[in-house]
């Protein structure tokens, strides 16, 4: 008879891993905030955590990860944008709708926020961090390329547009409009302002947009 324990739930497992992941990250977060990047090891986070440093390097292979943490989901957001969007639609209305959306639920890669100075601002003071969020980008851009890519071969429909020069210009233009909605934060505008300004600037962004692509 087997007599070893009943296994979790697949959703259950899953659930309790996002939760450590997230867990970690937070912790890692506060103590960046407070002592500063390079000032705060992955021994000691994971000390904080209650976990072993290589739990840690489990969830997160390097320590900026631990920092950067949204890196995966920005990839998946404007990869599955793409994939996941309604029969017929554009894949450049499908991005569209997807920042509208960060925007308004006022979401940590959305680009508007009254949390978001103090952590660029964390990000711009160490070499390493600035260095992972470069990569990030080109991760994000490579993800949507290889989504843009499969659109054009399965519908007839999408604009046939070089996808990896698509991707480079949607992820150039997304970037251009986040970064001066964080000047104007940093610079203490209000929130909502620098959002009506946010929308317009991504409106004009992808209006470019699909004019170059026709």
């Amino acid at each position: 008879m087997d007599e070893s324990p009943p296994q979790e739930p697949r959703s259950l497992r899953e659930r309790k891993k996002r939760q450590t992941r997230q867990r970690i990250s937070d912790i890692a977060t506060l103590l960046f905030r407070e002592r500063g990047f390079d000032k705060v090891t992955v021994a000691e986070v994971a000390a904080a955590a209650g976990v072993s440093t290589m739990t840690v390097f489990n969830y997160f292979p390097r320590k900026e990860d631990l920092f950067l943490d949204r890196i995966p989901e920005a990839a998946a957001l404007f990869a599955g944008a793409v994939r996941d969007r309604a029969p017929g639609e554009p894949p450049l209305a499908a991005l569209r709708r997807l920042t509208l959306r960060l925007l308004d639920e006022r979401h940590p890669l959305g680009g508007v926020g009254e949390t978001l100075p103090p952590f660029w601002r964390i990000v711009a003071a160490s070499p390493a961090l600035r260095a992972r969020a470069r990569e990030g980008l080109d991760e994000v851009e490579t993800a949507l390329a290889a989504a843009l890519t499969e659109a054009a071969s399965a519908d007839p429909g999408v604009p046939a547009a070089d996808p990896v020069l698509l991707a480079a210009l949607t992820i150039a233009a997304y970037r251009t409009v986040v970064t001066a909605s964080l000047r104007r934060l940093s610079a203490g505008d209000p929130v909502e302002e620098v959002a009506e300004d946010h929308r317009a600037r991504l409106g004009s962004a992808f209006d470019a947009l699909e004019r170059m692509t026709g």
